[in-house]
């Protein structure tokens, strides 16, 4: 199967994690977020992008992975609040526990920002991680409407 990420440019070319942390993750779990699409990793990459990265200091990394070592999370399964940020600690958890545990290579979690799609995060330090491969590494050119938008409101 394969995800996608977009990232600046000097961290396109390896599958290295820096451990800080996210919304599935405290700091110093080595997890890597990717999107089960281009456009859920376009999405993603706003989100934290804010007008900034919408240039050619951008790739989108195409990463292959063996598609029958993941659990999955439910958004019917969690908080009401859980995309929201004060409630990190809910997903954090899960994500923690799920890590810590080496249950499987993968955890699909809803995407908060549009949770009927599905971020796969990988676990770096799962035996099964070295199944994972970078196939391809891409040029990323957005529409340059986005940036407009997203510079608007700043």
């Amino acid at each position: 199967m394969l995800v996608y990420r977009i990232v600046h440019k000097k961290y396109a070319y390896s599958l290295s994690v820096s451990g800080f942390e996210g919304r599935w993750n405290k700091f110093g779990k080595l997890v890597l977020y990717t999107s089960e699409n281009l456009a859920g990793a376009l999405l993603e990459n706003m989100i934290y992008r804010v007008g900034n990265g919408f240039n050619s200091e951008y790739k989108t990394m195409v990463i292959y992975y063996p598609d029958e070592s993941f659990e999955q999370i439910n958004v019917l399964d969690l908080p009401k609040d859980w995309r929201k940020e004060e409630s990190y600690h809910h997903c954090q958890k899960i994500g923690d526990t799920w890590y810590d545990e080496r249950r499987s290579l993968c955890l699909r979690v809803p995407s908060s920002v549009l949770p009927e799609n599905h971020n796969i995060i990988f676990n770096t330090t799962h035996p099964e991680f070295q199944k994972v491969k970078l196939i391809d590494v891409l040029d990323y050119e957005p529409d340059e409407r986005l940036e407009k938008l997203l510079k608007k409101y700043r």
